[in-house]
């Protein structure tokens, strides 16, 4: 199998995970038949085996941005405060807030990033001594629970807590829902056009099988990174140039205008 796309961070080879096979679906289910689509157009990996605390760290700095500008303040931070033997929980519940900040300049919003991510090392320090002692929570704790304490802290909406939950814990049946998957699966018509964020969730993890929503999440948006982008999809000017056309009922986009919309919009 070729590569992962290296800008790709959460499916890249830094993942955690192997790649597995997995057995196709009788297609009954349409959020089974895209996901195993898209993971033989792409990678079918199981996942787990990040540092959790440092997963969560790099999931906030992606937040509102791209991984091309997160990568780089991942890095820098890393380099500042994630030294070998140090506990990064500690390093950065203790940071310079201005320093942090310029550190993750790159991510964007470093002020308010750098201000969660403070408060959130903080909390982990406080409640769990530090990194291993929230890792060895994030692994071995009952899901719903783990699921509960990482929305509690502020900051940490439903899309960070899942994917601490699956690139860090490997937790099967956890389907992140990112702008890519929000917008993909309205636009196909499987989850209803209004739907929120945690309504999509909802649906993805009730039609995919547990061991597939891992990769479902990577590979959906690797595809609308390549296809199904926001403003212009491959449909709107070839519908054979998607190699999903045949699963979407194109809620939002009109080939004919050249128009697309929020798929909410066009209910």
């Amino acid at each position: 199998m070729d590569d992962e796309p290296a800008e790709n961070i959460s499916g890249g080879t830094a993942g955690g995970g192997r790649f597995s096979e997995f057995q196709s679906g009788d297609g009954t289910a349409r959020a089974e038949a895209v996901v195993d689509r898209l993971g033989a157009r792409y990678w079918r990996k199981t996942y787990g085996g990040q540092d959790a605390f440092e997963c969560l760290v790099r999931t906030i700095l992606s937040q509102n941005t791209s991984d091309k500008a997160s990568q780089p303040a991942h890095d820098d931070l890393m380099a500042k405060y994630g030294g070998e033997d140090a506990d990064l929980a500690r390093a950065l519940a203790d940071a310079d807030r201005d320093e942090l900040a310029e550190t993750i300049s790159s991510a964007g919003l470093y002020n308010q990033k750098s201000e969660v991510i403070t408060r959130v090392a903080e909390r982990v320090v406080e409640a769990y001594g530090g990194r291993e002692g929230f890792d060895e929570y994030v692994r071995t704790g009952e899901y719903d629970a783990v699921r509960e304490t990482l929305l509690d802290m502020n900051g940490v909406g439903p899309k960070t807590a899942d994917c601490v939950l699956l690139f860090a814990a490997g937790r099967d049946g956890v389907f992140p829902v990112d702008t890519h998957v929000h917008r993909i699966f309205r636009r196909m018509g499987i989850a209803p056009p209004d739907a929120d964020h945690e309504e999509v969730r909802a649906v993805l993890e009730e039609q995919v099988p547990a061991e597939k929503c891992g990769f479902g999440h990577t590979a959906t948006i690797q595809f609308g990174r390549e296809f199904c982008t926001a403003r212009n999809p491959a449909c709107l000017e070839d519908p054979e140039a998607c190699p999903m056309a045949d699963h979407c009922e194109q809620v939002g986009v009109y080939p004919e205008t050249g128009e697309v919309e929020d798929p909410a919009d066009a209910a």
